[in-house]
C-alpha cells in the first residue's frame, strides 16, 4: 500500500530487521531501538551523584545506531504492569523530577533515531496509564503548572526537529552525529553534533547533574556565533531559566579542536544551539 510504514517490535538481535529483503533483510521500515529504551530509563532513575558511575549507558546506543533504522521508544509497555510512569521512575524531589523528565526529552529528541512518545508522556501523568480510564487530563486544568511547561516542551521540541534537518535528515548516516564530548563522567556532561547533508550543525549539550556548570568549554568544529534554540531549563517549561541565548566561540584549544565555546549549563537540562553567519 503506498504510504504505509511499517515498524517492527523486536527484541532478538536478529540481524536486517529494516534491511530489504534482497539483502538478506527482513523490509521493515524502522526497528524499535529497545537497548536505548532500557539503557537510557535505567542512567535516569539514577540518582544524578551515581550517574558518573554508569555514564556509558547513555552513549552506548551509539556504538550499534548503523546496524538498523532504529524508533526510540518510550511506548505503552513502559507505563504499565507496576513500571510507573515516565516521570515518575525520575529521582529527587517535584522539581527534580520535572527537569530529569525536560532534559531526558531533549536528549531523546536530538538523539538519532526516530521518536515514539506514548499517550500521557506528552504532559507528564504522574500515574501509570490505565487502559480502563482516560488520562488525567485535570492535571492540565487550573493554574499554570509543571504539566504545562512539559507539554509546552514537547509541543516547542516537535517543532524545531521539524524545522531544523540536522536532528533527522542523517539519523542512519554516519555523517549526522559527532560526538564533542563523551567521556566527562565526573560532571555526568555529554556534548555531540547533529548534521545535515549541507554540513549544517547544531551542537546538543545535557548536564545529568543538577549542578549549574557556569563556563563549560568544550571543542566545536565551526567557529562563530551559537543561538540556542532549545532550552529544557527556560522559564517557559517551568524551569530555573539558566540561559546562553547567543555565545561566540573562541580561538582556545579545547577536546582536540583549536575552536571552543564557554556554555552556562543549566541544572539537569539539555541546550541546543544553532551557528548563525557573523555579522
Amino acid at each position: 500500500m503506498p504510504g504505509t510504514v511499517t515498524v517492527a517490535e523486536e527484541s532478538t538481535d536478529f540481524p536486517g530487521v529494516s534491511r530489504p529483503p534482497e539483502d538478506g533483510g527482513l523490509g521493515f521500515w524502522f526497528k524499535w531501538n529497545l537497548g536505548w529504551m532500557h539503557d537510557t530509563l535505567d542512567y535516569m532513575k539514577l540518582d544524578p551523584i551515581h550517574r558518573r558511575y554508569h555514564h556509558n549507558l547513555m552513549s552506548f546506543g551509539m556504538m550499534y545506531n548503523y546496524t538498523e533504522n532504529f524508533v526510540l521508544p518510550l511506548s505503552h509497555d513502559e507505563v504499565v504492569h507496576g513500571k510507573r510512569s515516565i516521570l515518575d521512575r525520575m529521582p529527587g524531589d517535584a522539581w527534580q523530577k520535572f527537569a530529569n523528565l525536560r532534559a531526558y526529552y531533549g536528549w531523546m529528541w536530538a538523539f538519532p533515531g526516530k521518536k515514539l512518545l506514548f499517550m500521557g508522556g506528552e504532559f507528564a501523568q504522574g500515574r501509570e496509564w490505565d487502559h480502563d480510564s482516560s488520562l488525567d487530563w485535570h492535571l492540565l486544568e487550573g493554574a499554570d503548572n509543571w504539566h504545562h511547561g512539559v507539554q509546552r516542551l514537547v509541543r516547542d521540541l516537535n517543532f524545531t526537529y521539524q524545522h531544523h534537518k540536522s536532528l533527522h535528515q542523517l539519523d542512519f548516516d554516519p555523517q549526522g552525529f559527532e560526538w564533542l564530548v563523551v567521556d566527562d563522567f565526573e560532571n555526568s556532561v555529554y556534548v555531540f553534533v547533529r548534521r545535515d547533508r549541507d554540513g549544517n550543525e547544531m551542537i546538543i549539550a545535557s548536564n545529568f547533574t543538577p549542578v549549574p556548570r557556569p563556563g563549560y568549554r568544550f571543542g566545536v568544529n565551526q567557529a562563530g556565533s551559537w543561538r540556542e534554540v532549545m532550552n529544557t531549563d527556560q522559564h517557559e517549561y517551568h524551569g530555573s531559566d539558566v540561559r546562553n541565548h547567543r555565545v561566540h566561540t573562541d580561538s582556545q584549544e579545547s577536546h582536540g579542536r583549536p575552536q571552543s565555546l564557554s556554555l552556562n549549563l543549566p541544572p539537569l537540562a539539555t541546550v541546543w544551539l544553532v551557528r548563525e553567519e557573523s555579522e
